[in-house]
């Protein structure tokens, strides 16, 4: 292969990488006020966790069917706290903390 032609190549590929990683920054001013960003905002965190849940539950499920309850045990306290507390963290947290004890009780 010619030296030349893959310098031209690898300055091409970063170019490209570079201006891909860039086009949010530079476009950061209309993406905030476009009505469907804002939407996917305010709803897509919730469908991807929803999503997560429902994913995960199904996994478990395939795999050790009779013990799905520490999964759902977890996912409950997960909303419970993010109902009563609305902190997200406190509530993954939670939920983690009580699915790693359940799962460590043989």
């Amino acid at each position: 292969m010619n030296t030349q032609y893959l310098f031209i190549t690898v300055v091409a590929m970063g170019l490209v990488t570079f201006v891909l990683r860039a086009l949010p920054f530079m476009a950061g001013k209309f993406l905030r006020q476009h009505v469907f960003v804002k939407k996917l905002g305010d709803n897509l965190p919730l469908a991807i966790m929803c999503l997560l849940l429902l994913d995960a539950l199904y996994g478990q499920s395939l795999n050790n069917s009779h013990n799905i309850w520490q999964e759902l045990l977890a996912a409950v306290v997960v909303i419970v706290f993010q109902l009563r507390t609305r902190q997200p963290l406190l509530s993954i947290l939670a939920g983690t903390v009580l699915y790693v004890l359940l799962r460590s009780i043989p």
